[in-house]
């Protein structure tokens, strides 16, 4: 079981992406902006750089299931590991979703925050661009930490591979890829929609963006 100290940073840090991210689709509808994509994407995608910066050195900054689950799958993390870092996870990330309900509204949080499948989008095709996202994410996040040519860059390939994700599927899927940020506004906004896709779909892509990684994008498998 990882020791107390970097538990803790996973949970802040997933607080950290939940609340801010959740914040930025609130100022959104507030201000009723245009361009509320951009700042949905670039509210996640700089939340999760702040997050690494202050927690990245302690736990590593996985603040996703899927991503410790890459990790596990590449040897960084056992079992054990990976288990206390989930459960540490989806604790911030629903201490996160009450934060917002607080801060917004039940309603709000249980409409406009939850990650669901856009108009027209069935299961089986959110499910298939959760994966493919999920694993691009975490294929970048296993190549730029072990790299040592990428070097401070790294924290920011992560971040604004995620702003992309986002700006990608927030209205195809809602742009999850991360099973402890659904469970999040699900739990908060009493609206499980679906949410089946939302742990299928990013432990899927876990587990491909790990081979990609591992069989491809690296020198020796």
């Amino acid at each position: 079981m990882p020791d107390t100290r970097k538990l803790l940073a996973e949970l802040l840090g997933t607080y950290i992406l939940v609340t801010v991210g959740g914040l930025a689709i609130a100022s959104s509808i507030a201000s009723g902006a245009a361009s509320g994509l951009v700042l949905i994407g670039f509210g996640f995608g700089l939340a999760l750089l702040a997050a690494l910066y202050i927690f990245g050195e302690v736990s590593g900054g996985h603040f996703n299931p899927a991503v410790s689950l890459g990790a596990l799958l590449d040897g960084r993390i056992n079992a054990a590991g990976f288990a206390g870092y989930t459960v540490a996870q989806f604790a911030g990330a629903i201490l996160g979703g009450f934060t917002l309900v607080w801060g917004t509204s039940k309603e709000i949080v249980g409409s406009a925050m939850v990650t669901v499948p856009g108009q027209g989008v069935d299961a089986l095709s959110a499910v298939l661009i959760e994966a493919l996202l999920t694993a691009v994410f975490v294929a970048v996040i296993l190549t730029v930490t072990t790299s040592g040519k990428f070097g401070a860059s790294a924290f920011m390939a992560i971040s604004l591979s995620l702003v992309a994700i986002h700006f990608a599927a927030v209205p195809i899927t809602g742009a999850s890829v991360n099973p402890a940020r659904t469970i999040a506004t699900a739990v908060a906004g009493g609206n499980f929609t679906d949410i089946w896709i939302y742990f299928v779909g990013p432990l899927l892509g876990a587990v491909v963006g790990w081979a990609i990684y591992k069989f491809v994008a690296t020198e020796t498998a």
